[in-house]
């Protein structure tokens, strides 16, 4: 093999690993673990949401702690001062199901996705509510949302959907 036909091969090696790599990089983005990776529109917010508003964080560790009662009036203010905020609307609304005001708890999920129309996480805890509220159909239209929104799978589509399967195997038939 003389040197060029050397270069030559050697080029094309190195193209045949970028294209791997390129390969590889597609379906990782494609692949369930995705959405980890990327929270976009998921039932958690990006870090700088929370680090940006003194009260989302507060509000997100009250939830955090279940203290439902501390964690109303803070999303409460956030959204107050930020009526785009879907994720605290998401919050807000998670707040509200926990203690049991169910009528707040859906108008703050409708604003989640007026908002975020593609919101999961609000997706998933509004079809939560349905189920408190006994209304399976509307459950399972969030579930049919999410199963659109999330193509290869996500947390909250699960999450629902194994929610639903308790809910049906809990009711007599």
């Amino acid at each position: 093999m003389n040197t060029r036909d050397h270069h030559e091969e050697h080029r094309m090696t190195a193209f045949r690993v970028s294209l791997c790599i390129a390969a590889f990089a597609g379906l990782l983005a494609l692949s369930p673990a995705a959405p980890v990776l990327a929270m976009g529109g998921g039932s958690d917010p990006s870090a700088g949401a929370m680090t940006k508003d003194p009260d989302f964080a507060a509000g997100k560790a009250a939830i955090d702690k279940k203290d439902w009662a501390a964690a109303v009036p803070l999303f409460q203010k956030v959204v107050a001062k930020d009526e785009k905020n879907a994720d605290a609307f998401n919050w807000l609304g998670y707040a509200l199901r926990n203690q049991g005001d169910y009528e707040k708890a859906f108008a703050a999920y409708g604003r989640a996705l007026e908002i975020d129309p593609k919101h999961r996480g609000a997706h998933e805890y509004l079809g939560e509510a349905y189920l408190k509220t006994n209304n399976l159909p509307k459950a399972e239209e969030q579930l049919a949302a999410l199963d659109k929104l999330c193509t290869f799978g996500c947390a909250e589509y699960t999450e629902l959907k194994n929610k639903i399967a308790a809910f049906k195997a809990a009711k007599p038939s």
